[in-house]
């Protein structure tokens, strides 16, 4: 009876698609802050990056669970708990006078961005516009990365020139998710609801044998990626304030918008080429970003940092879109949630444990001397897959099955490639069937 109110697809699917990226603009809106809570709650490095780090475990745990969740429930059940979580996160922030509230604030806040990210992703494949079969994969794969930049970018303003600096952010994030829920029962959700959710919530996680050799050659760029974002996610804003000998948090926050902002570019940019030689090349393209950061740090130039940052940023857009874009057509469907689940482990264990130990080591050897270590590994494991694949060029047919993938699959164009993590109930077979009913790609 509420039918009137129903927004049209078109504005549903671009509503989701700014919820998701708000969802992810929570997740880098502490960044900036960090600092000033280390200075008024007199913590090390070592607990910094543990409060980032546990967000990034929570949102993986979660996303292993509940990812295909959305798939027998329906999605907006699932972005609904989804935004309750979420709004309780914001009011733990606001409520924190220490470091423990900090930890559940940030457990709490990965909870419901894992919870949001599936459900988010598939809504958008959806309700994306049948004759543009592939905006909801580039929407799904573009919004987080472009939330990411842009909640570091507008946290550090709010931080730099608003009121009550420790809490303005959150207070709005609140708002906006206390109209997102308001909104939620306006918008279409299409999606058949099938039994066995209790079911669906046990992990799948395995490498198909056809992408075993490519999944192992393909592993070091991404964790080198992901690597990277969690340092700069972290320890990043300390990074470049040491630099600048400036406690501005708008600077701070500036080196995660260079990366975050050339990641969603790079992802934009890179969708249609050809996915190995896309990851050669962006491998080669983070070398030379880190190499360049590396160089800044050391000579103590700030505008380097900056340049380097976007650099590496286009590296790492382009690699990881175009290392999902090769691996994931070499699983049927029926095993791709597992491929999928597999990629995502490797890349949020990544982007948590790595920091940790960086925060670890700037206790003991300093912040540069621990960037310079960290910059080097990054880079090894970049170069290490591009050599790999660089050997893999003359070898025969076998090494690129997923071209086989493409043309037989109404995913060909490669849309299977998110720059965030993707709604694994991708490889169910009933979610295979609606893909090739809509002849939609799967999702970023």
């Amino acid at each position: 009876m509420m039918t009137w109110l129903k927004l049209s697809r078109a504005a549903s699917f671009w509503l989701l698609a700014t919820l998701f990226a708000f969802f992810l603009f929570a997740s880098s809106a502490p960044s900036p802050l960090y600092v000033v809570y280390a200075a008024r709650w007199h913590f090390s490095s070592i607990t910094l990056t543990a409060i980032f780090g546990v967000y990034a475990l929570a949102l993986l745990a979660t996303l292993l669970v509940t990812g295909r969740l959305s798939d027998h429930l329906g999605r907006r059940p699932v972005v609904l708990l989804a935004l309750v979580v979420q709004i309780a996160s914001m009011v733990a922030f606001i409520a924190a006078q220490s470091v423990g509230m900090l930890f559940a604030a940030r457990v709490l806040q990965g909870l419901g961005t894992g919870l949001a990210t599936g459900a988010l992703s598939a809504w958008l494949l959806d309700l994306q516009p049948p004759d543009k079969p592939r905006l909801g994969s580039l929407v799904a794969s573009v919004a987080p990365a472009a939330g990411l930049a842009a909640g570091a970018l507008v946290s550090g303003l709010l931080v730099q020139y608003g009121p009550d600096p420790l809490h303005l952010v959150f207070s709005l994030l609140s708002a906006v998710y206390a109209l997102a829920f308001a909104a939620m029962p306006v918008i279409d959700d299409v999606a058949k609801r099938t039994p066995g959710w209790l079911q669906s919530m046990r992990p799948q996680i395995s490498v198909p044998s056809a992408a075993r050799s490519l999944f192992a050659a393909s592993v070091p760029s991404v964790i080198a990626t992901w690597a990277l974002g969690g340092l700069y996610l972290s320890l990043g804003p300390s990074l470049a304030l040491s630099l600048l000998n400036s406690d501005s948090s708008l600077a701070g926050a500036g080196v995660i918008v260079a990366l975050m902002g050339a990641v969603a570019v790079a992802a934009t940019l890179v969708r249609a080429a050809e996915a190995r030689v896309i990851v050669i090349r962006a491998s080669l393209v983070l070398v030379v970003g880190v190499g360049i950061t590396e160089l800044s740090v050391a000579i103590g130039s700030a505008v380097g940092l900056y340049a380097g940052s976007v650099i590496a940023g286009l590296g790492f857009g382009a690699a990881f879109s175009a290392v999902f874009r090769s691996l994931a057509p070499l699983a049927p469907p029926q095993k791709r949630a597992g491929l999928l689940a597999s990629i995502y482990m490797v890349a949020y264990l990544a982007f948590s444990v790595p920091a940790l130990i960086a925060g670890v080591a700037v206790t003991h050897y300093g912040l540069r001397d621990t960037t310079y270590v960290y910059g080097v590994v990054v880079m090894i494991l970049a170069a290490m897959t591009t050599v790999a694949l660089w050997r893999r060029r003359g070898q025969p047919r076998g090494h690129r099955l997923s071209e086989g993938f493409d043309r037989r699959s109404p995913d060909r164009g490669g849309d299977d490639s998110p720059s965030c993590p993707r709604d694994i109930e991708a490889g169910s077979n009933d979610q295979a069937e609606r893909r090739k009913d809509r002849v939609e790609a799967s999702v970023d």
